[in-house]
C-alpha cells in the first residue's frame, strides 16, 4: 500500500495521515469549497475538492471519491468516522472497484447497521442482551403486551438509529402509542427507516464499550475497555480508559463477549462493541460501531499501540502479531471533545472565526486537531474542533492535567466545551467514579457554571491588578 485518500476531514483525516506518513504512504486529501485551506488539506501530499461546503455534495458523494482515488492511482480509502465511514453501500463500491477499503467488509456493516438484525446476529453466542423484542414492531396492540409483560419503563428505540434519534423512554402504558407514533416519525426522518424495537428501561446505565481488532486470518483481540457516560444529548462529550468501576473478571467477560460480537459477523479490521452496565454490573450487548471511534486515543495511550496502523496492516493482509496475552492496560488516559458549542446555552453549536486558537502542550498531553488560528468554524459539519487527551500513571493524575492543559487552551471567536471539561473534572461524582449517563441532567448546571468562569474572571482580574500595582512600585523607586 503505496497511498491512501482519506475520505474525511479536520482531526480526524489528519490523524490518519499522520500514521500513513509514518509508515511511509502517501496521502490524498478531499475537500468541500469550505474547507480550502483547512489544515488537512495542507497536511496530505495531495488534495482534490470534491464539492461545495454541503457535505451531501462533497463528503457524502462515494463515487465522487473512488473516482478521484482511481485517478490518482490509490491503494486504499480510509473512511475516518461519520461522513461514509458506515455506508456499507460505500464500502461494497471501493471493494468492487479494487481498492483497499481500510474498515470492515461491506457485509458486517450492514449486520451491524441495523440494530435488530446485529441483536439476531449475536444470539447463537449467549451474550446478555437487555430483554425485550428482538424484531421489528408491526403490531402495536400486541408491542403493548410485550411492555406490560417486561415491565414499564421500557425505551422505544430505532432499528437504523444513532445518537439518541428514534429514541423514547415510555414510562406507562398510557403514553405507549403516542411515544410509538413518534418514534417512528422520527426514525423514518432521520434515517429513512421506520423500524423500531422495545427492550427494557436500564434505569442508571453505565456506557461502557470494547475495542476489538480482527485480521482476515481468523485473528480477534480486544483492548480492553473505555468509559463513555458522560453524554448530552446521547453524545459522548468525556471519555476515559480503563473504565474505574469493572473488576478484572467483569473486564475478561465483556472483552470475551466482544471478541464473539465480532466473530458472530466475520469482522475484519477495528471496531468497538458497545455495552451498558446497569447498577448491579451486569452488563448487556447494546450495538456494534464498524469503524475507528473518535475517542480510540485514550485506548491508544494506555495501551501503547496505534489503532490506525494496526488498520492498515490488517486491510493489507498482515496477521494480528499481538495477542491477548501480551496486552496490559498502563495508566490511565481521559479524553474531552472539544466542540464548538455553548455549554451555557444547551450546548448550542457556536461558530465564528478563530481569533485566538493556542494548544496545550506538556507530557502526558495530547491533542487531535484539526484547526489553527485564524480560521472560521463552519455551520456545514459536527462542530468538533479537536479532542484533548491526558494521560497519566493514575486516574487521579490524568484528571488533573486535564484541569491544567484545559487551562492553557486558548480559545476566541467561539464558545466552546472546554469549561465544561473542567466542571466535569472538578465534579465530586465523576472524581470518585460514582457517575452515569445521566451525569450531565443530574449535576450539570449552566448557571452555577457561568457563576464559576466570573468567580474565576475576577480572581484573573485581581491577581493582574495586584501584578500591575507591584510592577509600579518597582518603577517609581528611586535611582541611587
Amino acid at each position: 500500500m503505496k497511498k491512501i485518500l482519506v475520505a474525511n476531514r479536520g482531526e480526524i483525516a489528519i490523524r490518519v495521515m499522520h500514521t500513513a506518513k509514518k509508515m511511509g504512504i502517501k496521502t490524498v486529501a478531499v475537500f468541500s469549497t469550505a474547507d480550502r485551506n483547512a489544515p488537512h488539506v495542507k497536511f496530505a501530499d495531495e488534495a482534490v475538492c470534491i464539492g461545495e461546503a454541503p457535505s451531501s455534495q462533497s463528503y457524502l458523494l462515494g463515487d465522487k471519491i473512488i473516482e478521484v482515488a482511481k485517478s490518482l492511482d490509490v491503494d486504499g480509502i480510509h473512511p475516518g468516522y461519520g461522513f461514509l465511514s458506515e455506508n456499507a453501500d460505500f464500502a461494497e463500491a471501493v471493494e468492487k472497484s479494487g481498492i483497499t477499503f481500510i474498515g470492515p467488509r461491506s457485509k458486517a456493516i450492514k449486520i451491524m447497521g441495523s440494530k435488530l438484525a446485529a441483536k439476531d446476529a449475536v444470539k447463537a453466542y449467549d451474550i446478555p442482551m437487555v430483554p425485550g423484542v428482538d424484531k421489528a414492531i408491526t403490531d402495536i396492540e400486541e408491542a403493548k403486551k410485550t411492555a406490560l409483560e417486561i415491565g414499564f419503563p421500557i425505551l422505544i428505540k430505532a432499528s437504523a438509529g444513532g445518537g439518541g434519534k428514534g429514541m423514547r423512554i415510555v414510562e406507562k402504558a398510557e403514553e405507549f402509542e403516542s411515544q410509538m407514533e413518534r418514534a417512528v416519525s422520527e426514525a423514518t426522518s432521520a434515517f429513512g427507516d421506520g423500524s423500531v424495537f422495545i427492550e427494557k428501561y436500564v434505569g442508571s446505565p453505565r456506557h461502557i464499550e470494547i475495542q476489538v481488532m480482527a485480521d482476515n486470518h481468523g485473528n480477534i483481540i480486544h483492548l480492553f475497555e473505555r468509559e463513555c457516560s458522560v453524554q448530552r444529548r446521547h453524545q459522548k462529550v468525556v471519555e476515559e480508559a480503563p473504565s474505574s468501576v469493572l473488576t478484572p473478571e467483569i473486564r475478561k467477560a465483556m472483552g470475551e463477549a466482544a471478541v464473539k460480537v465480532a466473530k458472530s459477523c466475520d469482522y475484519v479490521g477495528a471496531g468497538t462493541v458497545e455495552f451498558l452496565l446497569d447498577e448491579n454490573k451486569n452488563f448487556y450487548f447494546l450495538e456494534m460501531n464498524t469503524r475507528l471511534q473518535v475517542e480510540h486515543p485514550v485506548t491508544e495511550m494506555i495501551t501503547g499501540l496505534d489503532l490506525v496502523e494496526l488498520q492498515i496492516k490488517v486491510a493489507r493482509g498482515e496477521a494480528l502479531d499481538i495477542k491477548q496475552e501480551d496486552l496490559e492496560i498502563n495508566g490511565h488516559a481521559l479524553e474531552l471533545r472539544v466542540y464548538a458549542e455553548d455549554p451555557l446555552a444547551d450546548f448550542a453549536p457556536s461558530v465564528g472565526n478563530l481569533s485566538t486558537y493556542k494548544l496545550p502542550v506538556g507530557k502526558g498531553i495530547r491533542v487531535d486537531n484539526g484547526f489553527e488560528q485564524g480560521m472560521d468554524v463552519p455551520i456545514y459539519y459536527d462542530p468538533m474542533l479537536a479532542k484533548l487527551v491526558t494521560y497519566g500513571k493514575t486516574r487521579e493524575e490524568a484528571i488533573e492535567l486535564m484541569i491544567e492543559a484545559i487551562q492553557e487552551y486558548e480559545v476566541e471567536g467561539v464558545s466552546t466545551t472546554l469549561p465544561f471539561g473542567t466542571f466535569v473534572c472538578e465534579h465530586e461524582a465523576f472524581r470518585s467514579g460514582n457517575f452515569d449517563t445521566h451525569f450531565v441532567k443530574k449535576y450539570y448546571d449552566a448557571e452555577k457554571l457561568q457563576s464559576t468562569i466570573d468567580n474565576e474572571a475576577e480572581i484573573a482580574a485581581y491577581i493582574a491588578l495586584k501584578q500591575y500595582m507591584e510592577d509600579q512600585k518597582v518603577l517609581r523607586l528611586p535611582i541611587q
